[in-house]
C-alpha cells in the first residue's frame, strides 16, 4: 500500500507536501534530478514526461514538458538555487500558460532514516492569490499520482 501525501498550507503564500520512500534518500534525490529518471515517473496518470532538461547546478536550468490525455500539452521550467545532494534540492518554477500569476520557489528536503526517506516538498508563491489557485487545482491528485509512479519506479530500481 501507498504512502499518501499530505498537504498542509502553514502561511498565506506556501504549500507543504510531504511524502514517505521505502528507498535511501540518494535514489529519491536522483529521481528528481536525472532526466531519464524523471521521465519514467513526473506527472499524473495519463501523463507522459516528453523533454526533461537539467543542467543540475547552482543557476542551472531545467525544464520539462508533458502530453497529457486527448493531446493536452503543459512545460515549466526554471533555474536551481540550491543543490545539497541527497539532502536539498532547490529552484525557481514557472508554467509555460501561466495558469497561476508569477512563479514559485520550490524546496525539496529529503530525510532518510533507517533506508526511509520522508520527501518534504515546499512550494512558495508570489501571492496569496497564486496559492489559492494551485489548492483548487487538482494538483494534490496529481502530485499524489506521480509520487505513486515514483514508487515503482524506485521498487524496480532497488529491486524489491
Amino acid at each position: 500500500m501507498s504512502a499518501a501525501v499530505t498537504v498542509a498550507t502553514p502561511s498565506d503564500r506556501a504549500i507543504v507536501m510531504t511524502r514517505t520512500f521505502g528507498a535511501p534518500a540518494h535514489l529519491v534525490f536522483a529521481a528528481w534530478t536525472r532526466p531519464e529518471l524523471v521521465s519514467r515517473w513526473y506527472g499524473a496518470h495519463g501523463w507522459t514526461i516528453v523533454e526533461a532538461r537539467i543542467d543540475l547546478r547552482v543557476g542551472g536550468a531545467w525544464r520539462f514538458a508533458w502530453q497529457g490525455p486527448g493531446g493536452a500539452t503543459m512545460a515549466a521550467g526554471g533555474l536551481y538555487r540550491e543543490i545539497v545532494t541527497p539532502s536539498r534540492l532547490s529552484y525557481t518554477e514557472s508554467f509555460d500558460d501561466h495558469w497561476y500569476p508569477g512563479q514559485a520557489l520550490v524546496g525539496h528536503d529529503f530525510t532518510e532514516q533507517d533506508g526511509t526517506t520522508t520527501l518534504t516538498t515546499t512550494h512558495l508563491f508570489d501571492s496569496r492569490q497564486a496559492r489559492d489557485l494551485v489548492i483548487a487545482s487538482p494538483m494534490a491528485r496529481g502530485v499524489s499520482e506521480g509520487y505513486e509512479r515514483l514508487d515503482e519506479a524506485l521498487h524496480a530500481t532497488i529491486g524489491g
